[in-house]
């Protein structure tokens, strides 16, 4: 709780108001976290921040609350906040809600996948803060419904991921359109020096705020183990632990599409109740799972990473990497969807024998060592067929290169006092050509 929370501080010594006070006290908070304790002042004084903090340490309310605390009711679209995904906007939103609940700010989501219409008919209604995807913002930007004219405040909430090559054009765009003075907000569990760099390029002498006691990326309320597995055996192990640990609420990270329907389909026929989401689903199915899982009606949901970031579910108490993220980055980003403010949580995480380095990078990233876990009871099966066909092809392929070297005419050993060891250690002279040569079957460009 001491890396967490600063237990000698509380909201109202930051100068916050009744209202905001009100919405802190309704969501059950009573000191604020080290991250809030810092990023809330400074924000207040008109800063630039560039804030980094691990995930489920309270940034959102570390940009929020002062928003609540400055905008004023009158002035519309006053700040305008970018997420890289859909299920992150609908979530700050929703947060940003709640906490403001006793103000008269409104705040809206604006991303694809819901009707145009429906979106825009809420902008008319002159909302102070807009929670957006890039592509729909610029979309209603295109269309005279989101002008950038009043815009006091712009945040981008997870920076690293806004400014990496897929989101970068679209955030040169947005931000370069809003050419009057105003002040920005960037945070993220993770930024690198590129990302740093590439972000002060749209700031006003940022403060950097870096809020860890500890140097690893994440909380320590997080227990991180993991289990060597063959690539086979996943399924049978994912079972094993969800039937035999029982666990409360489990969110299942898998690295395709297809690879999360195909594991919901094999739990569900192994009497699991799970379920899917990702990026091909349509955007209310999203919605309407998100908000099973959030009200704690579905206990297994298997995921893409869309739902690395943004899904802020307080009772989540597993996170199982099925399949290792190929950037370690993702890995802080998905465990950190348990431990939310404070709570204990669990991160599994499945190794294949091939993913050694992988799983080491990881730990370099994090800055952690994560230990091996095992199962005396869990009994790994059989290679499948075709597995087991290639491993004996190259078994064999291995018994005949040792018979091809064995055949290879040796000298032998010369005298103690004749020997080179410089040349051939152990005096051993090869006297014949190998029994196969490539045989000059390559192609050469001289003629």
């Amino acid at each position: 709780m001491e890396e967490l929370f600063d237990t000698e501080m509380s909201f109202a010594d930051m100068g916050l108001s009744e209202p905001v006070l009100r919405g802190i006290e309704q969501l059950g908070f009573a000191h604020p976290t080290a991250v809030q304790a810092r990023m809330i002042p400074l924000i207040l004084r008109g800063r630039d921040v560039l804030g980094q903090s691990k995930t489920g340490t309270g940034k959102t309310a570390g940009f929020g609350l002062p928003l609540l605390e400055m905008l004023d009711p009158d002035t519309p679209l006053a700040c305008l906040c970018l997420t890289p995904t859909r299920e992150l906007a609908i979530q700050v939103a929703h947060e940003l809600r709640n906490l403001g609940r006793f103000t008269p700010l409104k705040v809206i989501a604006v991303y694809g996948g819901q009707r145009m219409r429906l979106q825009a008919e809420k902008l008319k209604k002159d909302p102070q803060i807009v929670v957006g995807t890039p592509g729909r913002v610029m979309d209603m930007h295109r269309r005279g419904l989101l002008p950038y004219d009043n815009i006091q405040v712009a945040i981008l909430d997870e920076v690293d991921r806004m400014l990496d090559i897929g989101f970068r054009e679209d955030i040169r765009q947005i931000l370069g359109a809003v050419s009057h003075k105003h002040q920005t907000v960037f945070v993220s569990a993770t930024i690198s020096p590129e990302i740093e760099t590439l972000a002060r390029r749209y700031m006003d002498d940022p403060e950097k705020l870096d809020v860890s006691s500890s140097p690893s990326l994440t909380v320590s309320q997080v227990t991180q183990r993991y289990f060597s597995v063959q690539r086979w055996d996943k399924n049978h192990l994912l079972v094993h632990l969800l039937k035999h640990e029982e666990p409360a609420l489990t969110l299942v990270f898998c690295r395709t599409k297809q690879t999360v329907d195909a594991l919901t389909d094999y739990l569900k026929r192994k009497g699991v109740d799970a379920t899917a989401i990702h990026g091909d689903m349509y955007q209310g199915q999203r919605n309407r799972v998100m908000t099973k899982f959030r009200k704690g009606e579905l206990s297994v949901l298997v995921a893409s990473d869309l739902a690395a970031r943004g899904l802020d579910v307080d009772d989540i108490s597993h996170v199982i990497n099925y399949d290792l993220p190929e950037d370690p980055e993702i890995y802080v980003h998905r465990i950190g969807r348990t431990a939310r403010t404070g709570r204990e949580g669990i991160a599994w995480s499945f190794v294949t024998p091939e993913q050694g380095d992988l799983l080491t990078a990881i730990e370099k990233l994090a800055n952690v060592e994560i230990p091996i876990s095992e199962y005396a009871d869990f009994k790994p099966g059989p290679p499948p067929k075709e597995i087991a066909a290639q491993q004996q092809q190259v078994a064999q392929r291995q018994d005949e290169l040792q018979i091809e070297h064995s055949r290879i005419p040796l000298a032998p050993p010369p005298p103690e006092e004749g020997k080179d060891e410089s040349k051939f250690p152990g005096g051993l002279t090869p006297v014949a050509l190998p029994v196969k040569r490539m045989g000059g079957r390559l192609r050469s460009r001289r003629r």
